[in-house]
């Protein structure tokens, strides 16, 4: 740890818990509010040991509830804070995801998804995408970055930042248990020393230059009709941002008779399963979502404009799937769904599923 330094890019060996710290410390955060939970822990233990250095703080509150509504207060106070969970913490947070939507608070939470439902296991999963792309009682206007390596943990965290502070909607980085838990190398840097402006935060409820100028920040409506402007005017900064935010990989959809889809770190099984197929001259795509939240859907559906099958594959029942239905709702591609609620899915098991196709 000691030998750590953003000074310059440095080659490191970390776990993705490390990483996460790491890249908060190099976005200029300022505080977590957090509460600890399996396998999201040692995000704010790193914080800890790096806070001194660096200047920054850290609180510990009673619960995952006070974790997320500290931290709203924590952004409109002109701070850029950010906290983690996973699993049943994660459902705790939704109430504070849920205001930070309406009252457009730039809240970044850090998810390390693992086995669910209800306590279930501390390992791994991919059973929190529902939960995290449309948590709570609105629409879902957030933004979800799901990341498949430690590089990703890194710039995505930092992404997640710029974005939340941009586009005032809350942000989540969607990563899962085995990334937080596994070592493996990144490059660590400087963003500003890359040519990345980090977004400023500013005091949101001082905005104003007379003494009672103050920003009204709101949750609570009247009426129907109140609501449906707010609600539509945020439908509508979301659509904008939409364009601009989503994200996505694709290879070889172009010819494709088969296309993989996958996102976080399945999809490194599936590439490595698209590259051996490829390597033995099958017609096979692959196509990864980034964002979850907005979803590539106009993307998709381009990809799999020739293409014959889908081949969906995830560490869930089926809540991927509810997102390529909904995005690619009215094409006739077969959708084959490969389900693994709570446990790893490996390249071999990508090419062995391919090999049960009947093209």
């Amino acid at each position: 740890m000691a030998e750590v330094s953003l000074t310059d890019e440095q080659r490191v060996f970390m776990t993705g818990n490390e990483v996460v710290a790491w890249a908060a410390i190099a976005a200029k955060a300022d505080i977590v509010y957090g509460y600890p939970i399996t396998p999201q822990n040692e995000i704010m233990h790193y914080w800890t040991r790096l806070a001194p250095k660096y200047g920054k703080k850290f609180l510990q509150t009673e619960d995952e509830i006070s974790a997320g509504f500290a931290t709203a207060g924590g952004v409109m106070a002109g701070r850029k804070a950010f906290t983690a969970s996973a699993g049943p913490g994660n459902v705790l947070m939704q109430e504070s995801a849920s205001m930070a939507e309406m009252m457009r608070l730039p809240v970044v939470y850090v998810i390390q998804q693992r086995g669910g439902p209800s306590t279930a296991t501390v390992i791994y999963a991919q059973q929190e995408v529902t939960l995290t792309t449309f948590g709570g009682n609105g629409e879902g206007h957030r933004i979800v970055f799901s990341t498949a390596t430690h590089q990703e943990l890194f710039d995505y965290t930092i992404k997640s930042f710029n974005a939340a502070w941009k586009y005032r909607f809350p942000t989540f980085v969607l990563g899962d248990g085995y990334q937080a838990k596994m070592r493996e190398p990144l490059t660590i840097y400087d963003p500003e020393k890359r040519g990345i402006k980090l977004v400023e935060p500013e005091a949101l409820l001082g905005q104003g230059t007379g003494k009672t100028n103050f920003h009204h920040f709101r949750n609570t409506y009247n009426t129907e009709a109140e609501l449906y402007e707010v609600v539509m005017a945020n439908q509508h900064d979301w659509d904008e941002m939409a364009q601009e935010v989503v994200e996505w990989s694709e290879l070889g959809c172009a010819d494709a008779d088969v296309i993989l889809l996958t996102h976080g770190i399945v999809s490194r099984s599936a590439k490595s399963a698209y590259e051996q197929l490829r390597r033995e001259g099958k017609k096979v795509g692959f196509f990864r979502p980034i964002t979850l939240r907005p979803f590539p859907g106009e993307q998709l559906r381009q990809a799999i404009k020739h293409a014959k099958q889908l081949l969906v594959a995830e560490s869930a029942y089926g809540q991927l799937v509810k997102l390529v239905q909904n995005a690619i709702y009215g094409a006739t591609i077969e959708i084959v769904p490969m389900l693994r609620p709570g446990v790893g899915i490996t390249t071999e098991e990508i090419v062995e599923e391919y090999g049960k196709l009947k093209q």
